[in-house]
């Protein structure tokens, strides 16, 4: 189970790979321009793949102890309510825009972890930066959001 990730990010490297020097060649210039930068993350990605591959094989114990987190029933139920709540983030997002889907997924993410008791320091952050990240990229960046 714990091979999955760093063989499949193995097999995504060497795919990558393949398709990169599979890249046509530059009519001007230096002709495997269009090559280099893309060769150099995939074998980055190769080896960091193959030293991740070689972690997991050292370290049994500390997978173990990455699964135990699980058997916390509450933190369990957290987590999927934290997934759940991201799914219904990325369809709001579109209709009801940047801003109001922002402030409704913070504030939602912050009374499940801080509770109902900081109720105004959750209302107060989930507005401060939802505003603060809007102005930031469309004020400040002049970037469009939805």
């Amino acid at each position: 189970m714990r091979f999955i990730i760093p063989g499949a990010t193995i097999l995504i490297s060497i795919v990558y790979l393949f398709l990169t020097y599979n890249l046509p060649q530059a009519h001007v210039g230096d002709p495997d321009a269009a090559q280099k930068y893309p060769l150099l993350i995939g074998y980055a990605l190769l080896v960091l793949s193959v030293l991740y591959l070689i972690s997991e094989l050292k370290n049994e114990e500390k997978v173990r102890e990455a699964f135990r987190i699980f058997s916390d029933k509450e933190l369990t139920i957290k987590v999927i309510v934290v997934l759940a709540l991201c799914l219904v983030y990325t369809y709001m997002f579109e209709p009801l825009g940047f801003l109001i889907s922002t402030i409704i997924f913070l504030g939602a993410l912050l009374f499940l972890i801080n509770g109902v008791k900081k109720w105004l320091l959750n209302i107060i952050i989930a507005l401060v930066f939802s505003f603060a990240t809007w102005y930031a990229f469309a004020e400040l960046l002049q970037v469009s959001l939805p």
